[in-house]
């Protein structure tokens, strides 16, 4: 944490400048038309695309510091962009631009007894700050959804990604502008470093919710600094339970999926549960499947015993059930039925995704029920924790918390309401 009386005067000034100009933007951004708006994120996708090489090379940079840092794969995997990566980004921002505006949509709507119309309208947040490691990708998916909810944005990227970053922001301030709109719409403020995060977090008469999108150390060092409201995105230490009545073909499926697919991200599952009736038929065949993919098993010896030829398991330590790997790592335990199933998530879960494999519509019942987090699924990959494949578009991160957002966040979750009375000059008796 950095003392307040410890920060350079000129981080300060710099940090309120960027924050005070984005809430001047975020301004003109609430009256601002879809059809405005959407020519924004149209300049954006193009201005990705013409600019690709100045990305990469920028963000070759940023993986040659990284390697040289000793930076894990999973989080090198997360930084890296190449040609085929920007074009599926900017592919993403034009598929925002077919979702529905939720600025102006009336949430509820009726008339009082004393003949005052009332309604509750969607309207922009203002001022949405975002705080994420190595994510380069979350500068473009942030900067959009809130341009396109009405909001302006001010991006913190972290070290691991500055200069993608900064060539990101500069790309996307120039399309911005070029439609119309004011380049302050959307800010970076990666060159002022941890200092300027601090200033961002305590910057509560310009920033309106911050975002933080990350490991657990950053989102708790959020959470616990910020006097600017937090929504808590991400950290996923994601379960499934795989019950006795499972198939082998559809547990084996939905296991490698949400392992392998793309394990350093926070809907990858991180520790596998197995009703022990189901362990000699299911096992086997999983394990297999694991090892042939590069996956490191922690497990006990019950575990162990069912494991392939060859193929070595890691002795399981209580810390392991706490986990997010985000890597080709995974934990493994037999558990007698739902009931502990439940208990194991409930003591471990982070409240990310929690899915259970089964063909008893009781067991799934009741699991769905039992289980207190953002998402939960039956017979489903983890995977689909996505705002993209839930049909929100991109999102901001998936929230772990219970107010206000809970799950991806899309353009919906980026708004809040205001209630509006329209009468003919009634007085309260």
């Amino acid at each position: 944490m950095t003392a307040a009386a410890e920060i350079h005067p000129k981080t300060v000034r710099g940090v309120t400048r960027i924050v005070r100009n984005a809430k001047a933007a975020s301004s003109l951004l609430a009256t601002t038309s879809t059809a405005e708006k959407n020519a924004a994120l149209g300049a954006i996708a193009e201005a990705l695309r013409s600019n690709t090489d100045r990305i990469v090379k920028a963000n070759d940079a940023d993986i040659a510091a990284g390697t040289e840092n000793g930076m894990s794969d999973a989080l090198l995997d997360r930084l890296r962009l190449d040609a085929d990566r920007i074009a599926a980004i900017a592919d993403s921002v034009e598929e925002v631009i077919d979702l529905a505006d939720p600025v102006g949509d009336v949430v509820v709507g009726r008339t009082l007894p004393n003949g005052i119309r009332l309604t509750q309208n969607r309207v922009p947040m203002g001022v949405i700050g975002a705080i994420y490691e190595a994510r380069p990708n979350v500068t473009v998916d942030i900067a959009v959804l809130a341009l396109k909810s009405g909001n302006a944005s001010v991006l913190r990227g972290g070290s691991a990604a500055q200069n993608s970053n900064t060539e990101i922001i500069s790309t996307l301030r120039r399309a911005v502008e070029s439609a119309g709109l004011p380049a302050d719409s959307i800010g970076g403020i990666d060159q002022y470093g941890r200092e300027g995060a601090h200033v961002l977090m305590h910057a509560r008469d310009y920033v309106d919710l911050l975002i933080p999108r990350g490991g657990a150390d950053l989102i708790n060092m959020v959470v616990q600094e910020s006097i600017v409201p937090v929504i808590e995105t991400g950290v996923g230490n994601v379960h499934m339970f795989v019950d006795s009545t499972a198939t082998v073909k559809t547990a084996v499926d939905l296991v490698l999926n949400s392992k392998t697919h793309r394990p350093s991200v926070c809907n990858s599952l991180e520790t596998l549960l197995v009703h022990e009736k189901a362990a000699k038929r299911v096992l086997p065949k999983i394990l297999e499947r694991l090892d042939d993919a590069g996956v490191i098993v922690h497990a006990d010896s019950d575990v162990s015993a069912l494991a392939p030829a060859g193929m070595k398991v890691r002795r399981v330590s209580r810390r392991d059930w706490a986990k997010e790997y985000l890597g080709l790592e995974i934990a493994i335990k037999l558990v007698s039925g739902i009931e502990e199933a439940i208990e194991h998530i409930r003591a471990y879960s982070s409240g990310h995704t929690e899915v259970i494999v089964t063909k008893d519509l009781d067991n799934a019942d009741t699991f769905v029920t039992a289980i207190d987090a953002a998402a939960v699924g039956v017979n489903v990959s983890t995977r689909f924790t996505d705002g993209g494949e839930l049909g929100f578009g991109a999102e901001v991160g998936i929230s772990t918390q219970k107010l206000h957002a809970r799950g991806p966040m899309g353009l919906e979750q980026l708004t809040t309401t205001k209630w509006v009375m329209m009468g003919n000059g009634q007085v309260r008796s």
